[in-house]
């Protein structure tokens, strides 16, 4: 079987087709995903590209969902990928930790541990004497960038389980002390996404 062949087949009409149709729309609300996400963190310098692989490849899978009008596999295809894509995305984001974070942690006794152990690991941290309803208690603020959100929680957890926390994104920080990462910043959000970049 040659090529124009195997293109008139029902294989590449109902699997194939439709595997390429959901693959272009995965990656294309993936990338739309990263773009705003990007944005919402003044992360400026990448989104054209960004938008310019988007676009090129959401214009491919559009124009093969209309060769095939008569393939409910192709619509099936381009809404699942269209999930799938967004989910991508959210767990891309997840892997590169972009932005930064504000922890609000009270504690009421043994502060000291837990601010030895943020000091160990290069952690800014602000401690501020409060007054809450049932006695005085110590504020701990820290804005982390969010790549050590997990590392942050852990330690809370294990010097202060009973501490109350709140978590919220900050748009933008001035000075702060941060655990370096590194002089190529690239290769770092590569290790993130991609384990096999640690090699």
């Amino acid at each position: 079987m040659d090529l124009t062949d195997f293109y008139q087949s029902n294989i590449f009409h109902y699997a194939v087709m439709p595997l390429l149709i959901f693959l272009c729309r995965v990656c294309d609300v993936t990338l739309g995903t990263l773009r705003n996400l990007f944005l919402a963190k003044g992360i400026k310098n990448v989104v054209p590209f960004i938008g310019f692989l988007e676009v090129l490849i959401w214009t491919i899978a559009v124009s093969q969902v209309l060769k095939h009008l008569d393939n409910l596999l192709s619509y099936t295809a381009f809404a699942l990928g269209y999930a799938t894509g967004i989910y991508v995305g959210i767990k891309m984001d997840e892997r590169l930790g972009l932005g930064l974070q504000l922890f609000r942690i009270v504690i009421v006794k043994h502060t000291q541990a837990l601010l030895d152990a943020l000091k160990q690991i290069n952690i800014g941290y602000t401690l501020v004497d409060g007054a809450g309803s049932q006695g005085p208690v110590k504020l701990i603020y820290l804005v982390i960038k969010r790549t050590h959100h997990n590392q942050v929680c852990n330690l809370i957890h294990t010097h202060n389980p009973d501490a109350f926390y709140t978590v919220e994104d900050v748009k933008d920080a001035n000075k702060g002390v941060f655990p370096p990462i590194g002089s190529n910043q690239t290769l770092y959000y590569l290790r993130r996404l991609f384990p096999l970049f640690k090699h």
